[in-house]
């Protein structure tokens, strides 16, 4: 089983708890289907697990195959650089299939964000060395497709469904106590 080369930091998009029993990270594209479909799930498990869980998410946008995806990851970043990147990770998934620079635009001035800052940061290194490290320290920690998990530092390659991500979060948790 592959482990997390990266550590979580504060530096990371931390959602929950950051000292949490349970820390799940993901590997995602905002453009991936499957990552789409799985944030759901996430907001469940947040739901369910309480302080008992923190979520990270980190950037693995699939350019080859997901074109929208990295200026999505960039939207995000600018977002996340003025307080924001939850509000904009969410809105971005509620808005998947209609990725394009009209959607970035009108959800930038939606969260009350500068356009013209954007595309000072676009146009910029400043999102993209953050999306590449991302992506980065996925390579090394064995990443190869979206979503990938990472429970605990520890790589999951089962389930995505609530009941099989739940069912491993609490034998985390029984283990964590005994």
């Amino acid at each position: 089983m592959s482990k997390l080369s990266i550590a979580v930091t504060k530096h990371d998009h931390i959602q929950g708890n950051p000292d949490a029993a349970c820390s799940l990270v993901e590997y995602g594209d905002y453009e991936c289907p499957a990552c789409g479909e799985v944030q759901t799930i996430i907001k469940r498990l947040q739901a369910h697990f309480g302080s008992q869980m923190s979520f990270v998410f980190r950037n693995f946008p699939l350019r080859e195959i997901h074109p929208w995806a990295q200026p999505a990851a960039e939207v995000a970043e600018f977002a996340g650089s003025r307080g924001r990147f939850w509000e904009m990770h969410d809105l971005l998934f509620e808005n998947q299939e209609s990725l394009d620079d009209g959607l970035f635009e009108a959800l930038i001035l939606k969260l009350d964000l500068s356009g013209s800052d954007l595309k000072r940061a676009r146009s910029s290194d400043m999102t993209k060395k953050r999306i590449d490290a991302d992506f980065a320290g996925g390579i090394r920690s064995g990443v190869n497709g979206t979503p990938s998990f990472f429970l605990n530092g520890e790589r999951y390659d089962g389930p995505t469904d609530q009941e099989s991500l739940a069912a491993l979060m609490e034998q985390v948790l029984i283990s964590d106590g005994d």
